[in-house]
């Protein structure tokens, strides 16, 4: 009888986690259409992204090393983020 409430509640567990992967494989088939400089910031931001998360601090923070790191320009960063970010909120 009590090994049948450790199942019950290993089943009630990998329900829960089902609609996060669902999100996450959302969220990666909207990054596969990004521009190469937001699938960078993407790449960089999605592992970060989880509820409770500050995701513009995340993405501003991603994106600001992209930049002084010289992967992204100045000018791209911000287009970049912007289409990044709409992508990681579906990871949420």
């Amino acid at each position: 009888m009590r090994y049948t409430w450790i199942f019950a509640g290993a089943a009630a567990l990998s329900l829960g986690a089902a609609p996060s992967f669902a999100s996450k494989a959302s969220a990666d088939a909207c990054a596969a259409k990004l521009s190469p400089e937001a699938k960078q910031v993407y790449a960089a931001s999605i592992g970060s992204v989880a509820p409770g998360a500050d995701m513009r601090e995340v993405v501003r923070g991603k994106t600001r090393s992209l930049v002084m790191g010289g992967k992204l320009t100045r000018d791209q960063a911000r287009p970049a983020a912007e289409a990044a970010g709409a992508c990681l909120k579906q990871a949420l």
